[in-house]
């Protein structure tokens, strides 16, 4: 089990690397001069060329390239092109903001999903089962950013029980914080809890055809009983997947929910810097974003291997 981790752990290294060398080189090839786009069309020739310099991009691609990973590894993401600040201090802030979005999303796609599936799946002939299933494929059906915005007029417009937008951080006001926190968590949770719904019924339908889960019928446990005993871990090996999944789009799909919402986060960060051509803070973001997505992806792999046994001398 130790050298699965390792050899995991080498993938994640390596695809970090690749991906970083990606990234930089995709923000390098884009048409426009940073330092042109800080200095605004009226810069002359020789200020712009001093601007190059001090940025740092008149060196060549690979120097660039070794210099700002270098950085980065120290935490170091460089100063912004467009507001000369320090890009780290800022990016750290707002992944703060995103992980508490994306967190507290999951907790909502998951307090949903494993008890809905579950139902569904144990009640998949009746009408209650059914008519939970096909809630859950209209709730696939909504976009959550859509989602967002009814749930913003009809809690915070019509019904004025919370805030529409704006962040309020934990250690200044534990209760602002959460009321602020609720309707953007439900905006992403309520989207991702339909669509994992969908996989935790499917998984749960195939456990209950096993034979393991007959024998346990057989000895007069009820079919709740016979799964909760016997078989949600078996069932738990498929959805761990497609968790992992959804939370990668849990934190893709913040980019867009922070928008609405007005939260300062990462994918706040992340459209401003693009608005305003600020390429390094938008390399970094865009780092940042991919080695979270890697990392879930890690996860998954090594929890592959604690939740089946099989796996483990494979």
């Amino acid at each position: 089990m130790t050298v699965k981790i390792v050899r995991r752990l080498a993938i994640l290294v390596a695809s970090v690397l690749a991906a970083s060398i990606v990234v930089f080189l995709f923000m390098a090839v884009l048409p426009g001069d940073p330092a042109q786009v800080a200095l605004g069309v009226n810069a002359t020739p020789e200020l712009v060329a001093k601007t190059r310099a001090e940025f740092g991009i008149d060196r060549p691609l690979v120097t660039q390239y070794f210099d700002w990973i270098g950085g980065v590894l120290q935490g170091d993401f460089g100063r912004s092109y467009v507001t000369r600040e320090e890009i780290g201090p800022a990016l750290t802030d707002r992944l703060g903001v995103t992980l508490w979005l994306v967190g507290a999303g999951m907790l909502v796609a998951l307090l949903i999903a494993v008890p809905a599936g579950t139902f569904a799946a144990v009640r998949h002939r009746k009408a209650d089962g059914t008519a939970l299933s096909g809630l859950s494929q209209i709730g696939v059906a909504i976009p959550a950013f859509l989602a967002g915005i009814i749930l913003v007029q009809i809690f915070a417009v019509q019904l004025r029980w919370l805030p529409s937008g704006g962040w309020t951080p934990p250690v200044q006001d534990p209760g602002e914080f959460l009321r602020g926190l609720v309707l953007p968590a439900l905006s992403l949770g309520l989207v991702q809890g339909a669509v994992l719904t969908r996989y935790v019924r499917s998984a749960v339908l195939d456990t209950l055809g096993q034979d393991y889960l007959r024998t346990a019928r057989s000895k007069g446990l009820r079919p709740f009983q016979a799964l909760f005993r016997h078989g949600l871990r078996n069932a738990s090996v498929p959805v761990v997947t497609v968790l992992g999944l959804q939370l990668s789009t849990l934190l893709i799909g913040a980019v867009v929910v922070e928008r609405v919402f007005v939260l300062p986060g990462l994918g706040s960060m992340l459209l401003d810097s693009v608005a305003s051509r600020d390429l390094l803070a938008v390399q970094g973001i865009v780092l940042v974003l991919v080695v979270g997505v890697l990392l879930v992806n890690f996860v998954v792999d090594v929890l592959y291997t604690v939740l089946d046994p099989r796996l483990r001398g494979s």
